[in-house]
């Protein structure tokens, strides 16, 4: 070894990639000096070196788009800084359209990024053909141009971070590989090397495609899996500068950027070929895989149509290197709730260059603070659970999720490998009944039902569909009538012990400290204030308190929770999500259906809101919660796994006489968005506080002992709320709206709609979504009416009005008749 090898370190990181050597940067530079870098290889050797280099600066998520936007800017300053060229050059990014829907899709975003601050420009076919010469023109629609995307190169990019890493006090040492992680009592201690053992506080696993196996090691799960990546490089090619714009040809696949005064043309293909190896040999250290002009025709052809030049140019090279997709395309990030002082930094899903410049900054800051800094919930770990990690699964899913980055991005889109994956009890019999499902956290979920006996026939679009009069029944059934909705992908925690209330009350900034048989909604809260999670809290006995949270959050809330616990409390949580079916029986008329299946009293006095009972339908035993989703009158039933066709069956036999109708989860979202409820992970997120959010009435500043956040909550009290939640209605009741559209208020953006649905009640879309004044004034109604507010709906201003209230029943007493 070229310096004395250590036996000790803080922190040591695995894996000399771009995202282990920007983690290591950012370690340094936020003053953490005891750092050790660990690569089997040499640096760059596994997927880094082999990246096509696109740095693209628009996501779907605020976040993630803040993040790239630093790495461009990481990108431009690091050669200044450290003396090592990175090969960044902003040269500006085109996507072009062939069909009017993909055009529509680039007028969204082109919407989104200006309201992001990313400067995007729809072009006509004339004005791209401009940018770049030697496109074929003649079968586009349009195009946008995005003038502070760029390239770089990846290899160059990763020496420098490192050395500013080495400068920082970082020790990297190459030809190292970790063996084995050490830990003790569910904590990391250090590793095992190839050059012996060093103990360390924290792990880093940022081992690329190696990750998943490494994660391994210590039960910990990285739902990441490789797939082959092929692109060309041509010989040098007349018309090509070395300024040309990244051109991006989505609907064929493709992109291209200049190289070497040639092009690199790659793409991502409609079914991907993954790399069939569950366990990747640890030599392989700038290694390709075979060339395959099979799968790669597809791309080939295209590229063909949209460079015509191509088909007399020589190509240099073809290269075929795995990369890791994760299930979602989104990679994943974070410390692992299996064991404290693991954290992960992998499966960047060939969006590695752009993005690790910012999710290493963002990782760092995630270890020295000891949680997240910012909302990174899209790509967080815990949004996984272990099944994530079975091998056959992934290998299915992944051959779709490369496919991703450039299948048209329909609203309503739904994966399909993979699947069905996780089902409720009721699976079958809601098939017969024409469901078209979902799919969450791997559970299949009814969105809207054809009929019994129907094909459903979802075809996906930016208009109305088959689905939008079959959810309107669905909609008006739950406000007239009465539905049922199979919601048992609800997660559902049990907290029990000695010790349960006084736990939840220091984890909830609600008063939880509840009468048995009664429930309270409560937010769980982090030292800033802002939502970690939300969730209703039941209270079944005197040490026993069941948490229903949503679909998505069980694996974090059972982190977030059990981390947060005192060590020496008297509390166990379980995780019990899978022994309940959920049923919500929602409507005017849920009290006469249920009456009439139980002995049980559902009157205002003998059930009243909030209240959970143990109650018999039919011949099965449930809980019943009286609460709601959907702004009616209603009750949850949540059935023990082996009696929900029982109470299905049930239900059904006896709704006839009330009209009684299954409902799915696109109706659940027109309803809860009428009457303003929040959801998790798009209102309610870590950079959320509950004031902000219309949610102070959930809090008890004044809680005996107080609770996580408390401090934070009362130095912002009385404050000028800057950013709030508002509820937004489209004037035209035509229109649709997806989610993601801009807001704006007297011509400028203000904010986005974080949800969006159609609201049948009262017949028009409609939203939440923040709104920010940048004056340092408080928003309030009388600003709000004072604005003139508009939604950018794919380049075309729709009128809009804007209310803290919601616009069904905003005194909330439809549920409590």
């Amino acid at each position: 070894m070229a310096a004395t090898f250590p036996t000790q370190a803080r922190v040591v990181i695995v894996g000399g990639g771009i995202m282990g050597c920007s983690t290591a940067y950012h370690l340094a530079k936020l003053g953490w000096k005891d750092v050790v870098l660990l690569e089997q290889g040499r640096l760059s050797g596994g997927t880094t070196w082999h990246a096509a280099g696109l740095v693209g600066q628009l996501r779907s998520y605020q976040n993630l788009t803040r993040l790239i936007r630093y790495s461009t800017e990481l990108y431009s300053k690091l050669e200044a800084e450290t003396g090592l060229a990175t090969g960044w050059k902003q040269c500006g990014s085109l996507s072009v359209a062939r069909t009017e829907e993909r055009m529509v899709l680039l007028r969204r975003s082109a919407a989104m990024a200006n309201a992001q601050g990313v400067t995007c420009e729809p072009l006509t076919p004339k004005q791209a053909g401009e940018k770049y010469p030697i496109m074929r023109t003649d079968d586009l629609v349009g195009a946008v141009w995005l003038p502070g995307d760029g390239k770089a190169n990846p290899a160059d990019i990763t020496q420098a971070l490192a050395k500013g890493a080495r400068n920082g006090g970082v020790r990297i040492f190459e030809k190292v590989r970790v063996t084995d992680v050490d830990t003790k009592d569910g904590r990391v201690t250090g590793v095992q090397t190839t050059e012996g053992p060093i103990t360390a506080e924290i792990v880093v696993n940022c081992a690329g495609q190696w990750a998943r196996q490494l994660g391994r090691k210590v039960g910990v799960t990285v739902p990441l899996y490789s797939c082959e990546h092929m692109y060309i490089v041509t010989e040098k090619m007349e018309g090509v500068p070395r300024d040309l714009p990244v051109m991006r040809d989505p609907d064929g696949y493709i992109y291209f950027k200049e190289e070497v005064g040639g092009l690199l043309m790659g793409g991502f293909e409609p079914e991907a070929k993954p790399w069939n190896k569950d366990i990747i040999p640890d030599d392989f250290e700038f290694g390709m895989l075979p060339d395959d002009w099979d799968q790669f025709q597809i791309l080939m052809d295209n590229a063909l149509i949209r460079v015509p030049a191509l088909e007399k140019t020589g190509i240099k090279t073809f290269m075929n290197g795995p990369e890791s997709f994760t299930p979602d395309l989104n990679y994943i990030l974070g410390e692992a709730p299996q064991v404290r002082g693991f954290f992960v930094g992998a499966g960047f899903n060939s969006m590695g260059i752009a993005s690790s410049g910012g999710a290493g900054m963002a990782l760092a800051e995630w270890i020295v603070a000891g949680e997240p800094t910012m909302d990174l919930w899209p790509v967080d770990i815990r949004r996984f659970a272990n099944f994530h990690g079975n091998d056959a699964w992934l290998r299915e899913r992944v051959s779709e999720t490369l496919g991703l980055h450039y299948k048209m991005s329909w609203p309503q889109r739904e994966q399909e490998s993979g699947r069905p994956f996780r089902r409720s009890p009721l699976y079958d019999r809601l098939k017969a009944r024409g469901a078209w499902f979902g799919n969450k956290m791997g559970w299949e979920r009814p969105n809207w039902f054809a009929g019994i006996g129907k094909t459903p026939d979802m075809q996906y679009g930016w208009a109305r569909g088959a689905w939008f009069d079959a959810v309107a029944a669905e909609h008006r059934a739950t406000r007239e009538g009465v539905t049922v909705v199979d919601e048992t992908s609800f997660g559902k925690i049990l907290v029990q012990g000695r010790d349960a209330e006084a736990a939840l009350q220091q984890l909830c900034a609600n008063d939880v400290a509840l009468p048995v048989g009664h429930t309270a909604y409560t937010g769980a809260l982090n030292a800033r204030g802002t939502f970690e999670s939300d969730f209703t809290v039941a209270r079944l006995a005197r040490d026993k308190f069941l948490i229903i949270t949503g679909s998505a959050q069980p694996t974090r809330d059972m982190d977030w929770l059990g981390r947060n616990l005192s060590a020496d409390a008297h509390v166990v949580l379980t995780d019990v999500t899978s022994a309940w079916t959920v049923l919500s029986v929602m409507g005017p008329k849920s009290r006469a259906l249920l009456q009439k299946v139980s002995r049980a009293d559902f009157s205002n006095e003998g059930f009243p809101f909030a209240a959970i009972r143990e109650i018999g339908v039919g011949y099965a035993t449930v809980l019943a919660a009286r609460r709601t989703y959907m702004g009616e009158l209603g009750w949850e039933l949540y059935v023990p796994v082996e009696f929900a066709a029982t109470v299905f069956e049930t239900l059904h036999e006896a709704g006839a006489e009330f009209g009684l109708r299954d409902a799915g989860y696109y109706a659940v979202e027109g309803l809860r968005l009428e009457k303003g409820y929040r959801a998790w992970g798009r209102e309610l997120t870590p950079d959320d506080t509950p004031f902000q959010a219309g949610l102070g009435w959930a809090v008890k500043l004044d809680k005996p002992g107080g609770f996580i956040g408390q401090k934070a909550l009362v130095e912002a009290k009385g404050k000028p709320l800057t950013r709030r939640l508002v509820s937004v209605v489209l004037e035209d009741g035509e229109p649709l709206l997806w989610g993601g559209e801009a807001l704006l208020r007297d011509g400028a953006p203000v904010g986005d709609l974080t949800s969006a649905a159609y609201g049948h009640t009262i017949g028009a879309a409609l939203g939440l979504g923040y709104v920010k004044r940048t004056d340092g004034s408080a928003i309030d109604a009388a600003w709000l009416e004072a604005g003139r507010f508009e939604i950018d709906l794919a380049g075309t201003r729709l009128k809009a009005k804007v209310s803290l209230r919601p616009p069904y029943d905003p005194a909330g007493a439809r549920i409590k008749v």
